[in-house]
């Protein structure tokens, strides 16, 4: 439905489904508009929001101006109070939270600000995901100023009034100091208080440290960190712990006499110092400056006051806040690999993003593990929860998956020992994760994925797709629940293309779905630089500007072309429990023979490390170790050696009946060039060798 074509109609559902669940009886439907409030239904998923004609007047805007774009209303909205309703349903809608509320201001057609207030009523598909809101939103100014009217005060102090409960719900939202400084700048406070500029210092380790500066030209040289006793109003204000009003120019050049010279010029008249106090304690100091007035009744030095005691209560928020925020950011900076080493064969780029939502940072990770024989270990992972011990647990669980990397075993065993692992912890926390394990050499991917999001493949022209990897259970649920076998996934990385690893704040969106996240982030890759870092850099700018509430990890990896193993040696473990062992050897087997050049003679040895590996894992125990390697000397051979733990040497057999098995070895004595077996200490070693041509 457009915007001009029949509104009243496909609203009817809407205003029905307000009135039943908001509680508003039949209100809302008859006396909406005279109350001054609309109702919207808001589809998540196509991401049209409807407006009845009362909830357009709440902002302000005629019916032929809306598109039934939530968009569109943003021009109503203030800057600053659209970021923070924008975190605040994204919020909402992560947490799986039924319901919200908010304040915030917009800007009518005259200029005029309106405190407006929504409630929303989410709904979710069976599933869990958001899929529609219904709520209302509704003229609040009067709301905010009726306690005040009821005091019977003249239409100046129910205005004050308004602006300071109005600011304090504001501030309630503030995360950051900066964010404090802003909101006061930005809303209007001071215009309505009559003030010029405002100043702001926080006490710390005994000083007052300037944070906001006041008007252009106003700070004096030698003031941005100043002592408690030195003769300024803001060291006067946290010593007595009392507000200061400076009614005239004249009781401010006696007063400090100090301070007065270099500020004289600016024209002020008057001014209002308020200590910050939080938990009987001074925190800092604010100061009001005015320009065109002097002194101040009982009345507004009451409702500064207030205004002060609100600014100290968010103020403190926000430092404990930073104050904590940083104390993780430092302890997962410190669990993150330091550097990241170079790999022989390709080029990679990591970054890590902190949404700075919540109150603390996530446990998002990535590592590069150099192994040998030209391979590379590449990690992402995400723990649960955005605090501290979230951190410490990411911190434990990247040395553990380095650890068992090293150490040699496959990508499969590697992730179900960090589940077993991260089970025995003292956590309830669990992680996703994606392993992959490169052959620079052959191109070949071993990926292993426990809950995590599927990877992408960038191709050398700039497309990009997403590679479906078959995945298990996160870290820590697998193993709770018994189901540590993870299956792998196998593909060729060709040179120049570049495996794309990451967490899944790069892909969530608020109200879409992943597989719409996964779309924006291919064509985002597509359209994006062909420098690895640039592209990393770039992938990061993005998410920042489209304001992501969680933390974001990137791995990127390109496979150089050119690059062969030195000792030309490939080594795969191929274990007897699991169902991909033989597919995952065979392509190993046909990669390594193409990028050593081996073309002529790859569908003999392909055919017979196929038969010495279905030998071994069909008639011994432990599964077996396919290795293959080109032998140094004045004829150029490839040896292809399969061990296993039995001891038993293997003999030839005449063919069966029916044909079907006993040629084992008789196919292998055909095709290769010479063959044999070797005891290695409790299992044994089938080899064969053929002779390639230079």
């Amino acid at each position: 439905m457009s915007a001009g074509t029949g509104g009243g109609e496909a609203v009817e559902p809407l205003r029905r489904a307000a009135e039943e669940q908001v509680g508003g009886a039949r209100i809302l439907s008859e006396y909406g508009s005279a109350f001054r409030m609309g109702g919207f239904d808001w589809d998540l998923v196509g991401g049209v929001m409807i407006m009845d004609d009362a909830a357009l007047e709440v902002f302000d805007m005629d019916r032929s101006e809306y598109d039934d774009r939530p968009e569109t209303l943003g021009t109503r909205v203030l800057p600053d109070e659209g970021r923070r309703l924008d975190t605040m349903v994204a919020q909402a809608l992560k947490e799986g939270s039924e319901q919200y509320g908010a304040y915030f201001r917009i800007r009518r057609r005259d200029g005029r600000h309106q405190w407006t207030h929504t409630q929303g009523l989410v709904h979710r598909d069976p599933s869990g995901r958001p899929v529609r809101i219904v709520g209302v939103v509704r003229d609040a100014t009067h709301e905010l100023t009726e306690s005040a009217a009821r005091l019977g005060l003249d239409e100046g102090r129910r205005q004050r009034a308004g602006v300071v409960e109005g600011t304090t719900a504001a501030l309630a939202y503030a995360r950051t100091v900066q964010d404090v400084i802003d909101l006061l700048n930005d809303s209007h406070a001071l215009e309505h208080f009559g003030a010029a500029s405002l100043v702001m210092g926080l006490l710390e380790a005994g000083r007052i440290h300037l944070v906001a500066e006041g008007p252009a030209g106003a700070f004096v040289p030698g003031t941005r960190f100043t002592r408690v006793d030195e003769p300024y109003p803001m060291s006067e204000v946290i010593r007595t712990l009392r507000p200061r009003f400076i009614d005239s120019a004249r009781d401010f050049a006696d007063s400090y006499p100090v301070l007065w010279p270099h500020i004289s010029g600016l024209g002020i008249t008057a001014a209002a110092y308020l200590p910050l106090i939080a938990q009987a304690r001074p925190i800092g100091a604010l100061g009001l400056l005015y320009s065109d007035r002097t002194g101040f009744s009982e009345d507004e030095r009451t409702l500064l006051v207030a205004l002060g005691s609100s600014i100290a209560q968010s103020l403190q928020r926000a430092v404990l806040y930073e104050q904590e925020h940083d104390l993780a950011e430092g302890l997962q900076t410190a669990m993150l690999p330091r550097r990241i080493p170079e790999v022989p064969g390709a080029q990679t780029a990591v970054r890590y993003r902190s949404a700075r939502l919540g109150r603390d940072i996530g446990g998002d990770w990535y590592d590069v593990i150099v192994l040998p024989g030209g391979r590379v270990g590449a990690v992402i992972g995400d723990v649960q929860g955005h605090d501290t011990h979230a951190a410490a647990v990411m911190g434990q669980l990247r040395i553990v998956l380095r650890a068992y990397a090293a150490e040699g075993h496959p990508p499969a065993t590697v992730m179900a020992r960090a589940s077993v692992f991260l089970h025995e912890l003292d956590t309830e926390r669990f992680a996703t994760c994606t392993y992959a394990e490169v052959d620079l050499a052959t191109g070949v991917v071993q990926v292993v994925r426990a809950g995590h999001v599927d990877p992408l493949v960038r191709e050398v022209d700039g497309g990009c797709r997403r590679v479906p990897v078959e995945g298990g259970l996160p870290l820590g649920l697998s193993a709770e629940f018994g189901r540590l076998d993870y299956p792998v996934t196998t593909l060729e990385l060709d040179p120049g293309q570049t495996l794309m690893l990451y967490t899944d704040g790069l892909v969530e969106k608020p109200g879409a779905d992943l597989d719409e996240g996964f779309e924006w982030l291919t064509s985002l890759v597509k359209r994006g630089p062909g420098d690895l870092q640039l592209l990393a850099d770039h992938l990061c700018d993005v998410v920042a500007d489209r304001g992501g509430e969680d933390d974001v990890a990137i791995l990127l990896l390109r496979r150089d072309g050119g690059y062969a193993v030195p000792a030309g040696r490939f080594r795969q473990h191929a274990a007897q429990s699991d169902p991909e062992a033989l597919s995952s050897a065979r392509h190993m087997v046909r990669a390594a023979v193409r990028a050593w050049g081996a073309e002529e003679r790859a569908d003999e040895i392909e055919l017979v490390a196929d038969e010495l590996m279905t030998n071994a894992l069909m008639h011994t125990d432990g599964g077996a170790i396919v290795t293959l390697r080109i032998l140094a000397g004045p004829v150029r051979r490839l040896r292809v050696e399969v061990e296993d733990r039995s001891s038993a040497l293997p003999r030839r057999r005449e063919a069966g009946e029916a044909g079907v098995s006993g040629r084992g070895l008789l196919l292998v004595e055909q095709i290769s060039d010479v063959w044999g077996v070797e005891s290695r200490g409790g299992g044994k070693c089938v080899w064969c060798e053929f002779t390639l041509e230079r």
